[in-house]
C-alpha cells in the first residue's frame, strides 16, 4: 500500500510542504480544488521535489474544455518528469452551471468521452495522429504545428477518476488508469459495490486489479487528549453529515439501511443547521465510515480494514489534528506496510 499526503493551496507554503513530504517518505501528495487552482501548488512542488508523485484530488474536470486540461496536465507531467497523477472530478450540477458556467447532462456519459477527448488529443501530440475526435458532447479535429506542443519522454500524466455511484465507478475502470475513491465510503460499499463494478469492467476488457489503483482518503477520529477526540469526532461528524445529504450518495446509506438520512439532512442544509446534521450521525454511522483509536492504534486499524483492497492511502481528518498527529500515523502506515 503506498502512502500518501495531501498540500495546501497555499503558493507561499507549496515549495516547502512538498520537500518535507518527499523527505518524509510520503509516496505522493494531493492537491484539491476548493478555493484555488490545485495545478499551480503542484507546478511549484514540482520544481522543488524528484521523486514524489503529484496528484490532484480532484481538479473539476466540467469546469474545464478537454484541450484545457489536456494542455496543462501535459505541460505538468513534462515539466515533473512524469510524476503527476491527474484525479478528475465531475462536481454536481448547480457548481457546473451556475458556478463555472458551463453545461451539464449525463455526467457519466460526459466524463467517460471527457477522458477519451483529453487521449485523443495526448494520442496527436505524442504519435502525430490526426486529431479527428467527433463526440455526443465534445469534439476536437483542429491542431496546427503552432499549439502543438509535441512528443514528451515521458508521455501523457495517468488519470485518475473519483467516483461513488457505479456509473461513474465503471467508467474510471475503462478508461481511466486508476479511481479516487470517495471518503464518503464505507468498507462495506467498497468491498461490496464499488470493487466488483471496477473488477467486472477490467476483466470484460481483459485486464485485472493489478492494473488500476484504488485511492481512499480514510476519515480517521483521533486525538492525544479527550478534548482533541471530542473535536475530532465532531468535525468528523458534520462532514459525513455533509456528504451524506447529498442525492448522488444515497446509495451508500442505503446499502446499511440508513436511507432515510439522507433527505433529512437535505432539508438541514437547506436551513443551514449545519450543527444539527452533525448531531444525526451516531456512533455507528461514524464507525462505518471513520476509524477511531488512539494515533498509535491508526496505523494497524487502517491497514486491517483497508490493507487488501486499497492501494494508495491518506488520511482525511476534517479538524484540527494534534501538532504532529497524522504525521505520526503516516510514518506508522509506512512501517507497518
Amino acid at each position: 500500500m503506498l502512502v500518501d499526503g495531501g498540500i495546501g493551496s497555499d503558493l507561499k507554503e507549496a515549495a516547502g510542504a512538498a520537500r518535507k513530504a518527499e523527505e518524509a517518505g510520503y509516496d505522493a501528495i494531493w492537491s484539491a480544488e476548493t478555493g484555488h487552482d490545485p495545478l499551480l501548488s503542484l507546478l511549484l512542488a514540482a520544481e522543488h521535489t524528484e521523486r514524489i508523485s503529484l496528484g490532484t484530488a480532484i481538479v473539476v474536470a466540467f469546469g474545464r474544455s478537454p484541450m484545457t486540461l489536456a494542455n496543462q496536465g501535459w505541460d505538468l507531467n513534462e515539466f515533473s518528469g512524469g510524476r503527476l497523477l491527474l484525479g478528475l472530478g465531475s462536481q454536481i450540477k448547480p457548481h457546473i452551471e451556475k458556478r463555472y458556467s458551463m453545461p451539464w447532462s449525463h455526467p457519466a456519459r460526459r466524463m467517460r468521452e471527457y477522458i477519451l477527448a483529453m487521449r485523443a488529443i495526448w494520442d496527436c501530440w505524442q504519435n502525430g495522429t490526426k486529431l479527428d475526435f467527433r463526440g455526443e458532447f465534445y469534439t476536437h479535429t483542429l491542431m496546427t504545428p503552432f499549439f502543438n506542443p509535441g512528443p514528451s519522454a515521458f508521455g501523457p500524466p495517468k488519470v485518475f477518476l473519483a467516483a461513488v455511484g457505479t456509473e461513474m465507478t465503471k467508467v474510471a475502470a475503462e478508461v481511466a488508469d486508476g479511481l479516487l475513491v470517495h471518503g464518503f465510503t464505507t468498507e462495506r460499499y467498497l468491498r461490496e459495490v464499488t470493487v466488483p463494478a471496477v473488477e467486472g469492467v477490467l476483466r470484460s476488457n481483459g485486464g485485472g486489479l493489478e492494473d488500476f489503483q484504488l485511492s481512499y482518503p480514510a476519515f480517521v477520529v483521533t486525538g492525544e487528549n479527550s478534548e482533541e477526540v471530542a473535536a475530532a469526532e465532531q468535525g468528523t461528524r458534520r462532514q459525513i453529515a455533509f456528504y451524506a445529504s447529498t442525492p448522488a450518495y444515497r446509495a451508500v446509506l442505503d446499502l446499511h439501511g440508513w436511507g432515510d438520512l439522507q433527505p433529512e439532512l437535505t432539508a438541514l442544509s437547506k436551513q443551514g443547521r449545519w450543527e444539527d446534521m452533525g448531531r444525526l450521525i451516531d456512533d455507528d454511522v461514524l464507525d462505518a465510515f471513520a476509524v477511531r483509536g488512539d494515533p498509535d492504534q491508526i496505523p494497524s486499524l487502517l491497514l486491517g480494514r483497508f490493507g487488501d483492497v486499497i492501494d494508495r492511502i491518506s488520511l482525511y481528518m476534517p479538524y484540527d489534528s494534534g501538532r504532529g498527529t497524522a504525521g505520526k500515523i503516516m510514518a506508522g502506515l509506512r512501517n507497518l506496510r
